[in-house]
């Protein structure tokens, strides 16, 4: 991983007093993304259903589904 300075370069940076200061008015110059940045997350647990909860969701739209269809058959007859 290569690391970047976030740093801005003061000779290229517009709007920049000497010493990198930033004059009152002025907006200051935005920060580059860096992977770096942020905290570690190591522990974070994965994204996504657990396998029960969507078992339990899909068999309860089947069974929906399938009373749905029996009463358009009985209405049917």
């Amino acid at each position: 991983m290569t690391y970047t300075n976030p740093d801005p370069e003061p000779e290229r940076s517009a709007g920049l007093e000497p010493g990198g200061g930033v004059p009152p008015g002025e907006t200051p110059p935005g920060e580059s993304s860096m992977s770096e940045a942020g905290p570690w997350e190591g522990n974070n647990p994965s994204k996504g259903w657990a396998m029960a909860p969507l078992t339990v969701i899909l068999v309860l739209v089947a069974l929906i589904a399938a009373g749905f269809l029996g009463y358009a058959l009985v209405l049917m007859l």
